[in-house]
């Protein structure tokens, strides 16, 4: 066994060195469900701390069905679980190999951070046309010329097996959440001292790659998501909306973006929202492409893999999500007690700026759990080099849809002492993966328009 996973890691890693056609030869193809997940992770354990993959949790767990209620958060269902490690400053160097040089350095410029290390739970689990749909992207799925979009595949996720690392950022920014869903998150920019204000942003999309109804990516009219954020609270920014139509190939067309100003009451085209442009409700701690780990287009940077290892993440950390705001929000770094760090396989990858480009960040280092294709943390570098922001993702298993997706973006911003706790649910309601009442004709200017007046 040990001596075939050696093998698959060879066979991914050494076609991973340029910008190949995506297709794999249907020996590859055959592993996905095999000795690979039906999603391309590795089935296998490590022999030690990491498990096999046995199928994920695809219904509510047992231990949790007699508190789990549609509607309301979900519950912990590995709520009796105890650490088994916990990291800090004073003995980060033993862990030093299974630390990212975000943590690295959280656990440097802070003197009470820590890691609370747990069992790894591979919760991660998909529906079965997820799985179907991935396998047949193995064979049929493309990256469009320059890697800035994808043609021919479908549904789920396009590159299971990849051949560089362009296709591991496609897989995350492509990857299954649902096709129509709503939700509602809180943001909350926080200061030195730990004090913040609490911004409440309703947003809605339909996520035309995973459309059900659609056979290729040709179908789609070049747009892969539709997106509308509606900021209600604090009432100085209340109505506030803004517009993106996501295009699938940059290439053809950049993404479309519309702002709706209260103040002005005008819809104005928005091509701030891309790139290094402040994210919408950051008070600066991050940029417009940083939202969801990494959005939009990757034609700025040059991109390769560094490779596989074993790492600690954020993973089923349920508790940082049932955490009231004043537990979870303290100064200079979220309340460590609550987060859920597990060891797990994770693909990095390297962005550095192209030159003849601008990007405030002239290098981001990203890290993507295997289970789930889903950017689980991110190093990012000024224009000196120095590292500048450190962006943690909580991954967590939506156990009744099923879906494996991501709880809390942090954004840890080292040289201000500052952080961004952004798509935060606590004290809300779930996401609603099941909005079938949403269309494609709701997603205009005008919309939008209608949105925010108040």
């Amino acid at each position: 066994m040990k001596k075939s996973i050696a093998l698959a890691s060879v066979l991914v890693a050494g076609s991973l060195a340029g910008t190949a056609a995506a297709k794999v030869p249907e020996a590859q193809t055959n592993r996905l469900g095999n000795d690979l997940t039906p999603i391309g992770a590795e089935k296998a354990g490590n022999g030690g701390d990491i498990p096999a993959w046995t199928g994920g949790l695809t219904s509510v767990p047992d231990s949790v069905k007699g508190e789990y209620q549609a509607g309301k958060l979900m519950p912990n269902p590995f709520a009796s679980d105890k650490p088994k490690v916990e990291v800090t400053p004073a003995n980060m160097g033993q862990y030093s190999d299974k630390l990212t040089e975000g943590y690295k350095a959280l656990l440097t410029t802070y003197p009470d951070y820590k890691m609370k290390v747990y069992q790894t739970r591979r919760s991660c689990a998909y529906p079965e046309f997820v799985y179907e749909a991935t396998k047949r992207n193995s064979q049929v799925a493309d990256l469009t010329p320059g890697g800035n979009g994808v043609s021919k595949g479908i549904m789920g996720f396009p590159f299971p097996i990849p051949n560089n690392a362009l296709e591991v950022i496609w897989n995350h920014t492509l990857r299954y959440r649902g096709f129509k869903l709503t939700r509602e998150f809180t943001a909350a920019p926080v200061t030195r001292s730990g004090e913040y204000e609490l911004i409440t942003v309703q947003d809605e999309a339909i996520l035309q790659w995973s459309d059900p109804k659609k056979n290729a990516a040709e179908e789609l009219d070049n747009i892969s998501l539709y997106y509308i954020a509606n900021t209600v609270a604090p009432a100085r920014s209340a109505g506030s909306v803004i517009l993106v139509h996501e295009t699938l190939n940059r290439a053809i067309e950049d993404r479309k973006a519309w702002q709706y100003s209260p103040g002005t009451r005008r819809v104005r085209r928005a091509p701030n929202i891309a790139y290094d442009n402040p994210g919408t409700n950051s008070d600066g701690l991050s940029t417009s492409d940083s939202f969801d780990g990494y959005n939009g287009a990757p034609d700025r940077y040059n991109w390769k893999v560094i490779g596989k290892s074993e790492k600690f993440v954020a993973a089923n950390s349920y508790d940082a999500t049932l955490a009231t705001y004043d537990q979870l929000i303290k100064p200079l770094h979220l309340n460590q007690d609550y987060v859920r760090y597990e060891n797990h396989r994770v693909w990095t990858i390297e962005a550095t700026l192209k030159e003849g480009t601008r990007h405030v960040y002239s290098r981001r280092v990203k890290h993507l759990d295997e289970d789930s294709w889903t950017m689980t943390g991110a190093e990012l570098y000024d224009g000196r080099g120095e590292l500048w922001r450190v962006q943690e993702l909580h991954g967590r298993q939506s156990y009744a849809v099923p879906l494996c997706n991501k709880g809390a973006e942090i954004v840890y911003d080292l040289q201000a002492g500052r952080y961004l706790a952004l798509a935060l649910q606590n004290e809300g309601q779930p996401i609603n993966y099941a909005a079938d009442e949403l269309d494609v004709d709701r997603y205009t200017p005008a919309a939008i328009r209608r949105l925010g007046v108040r």
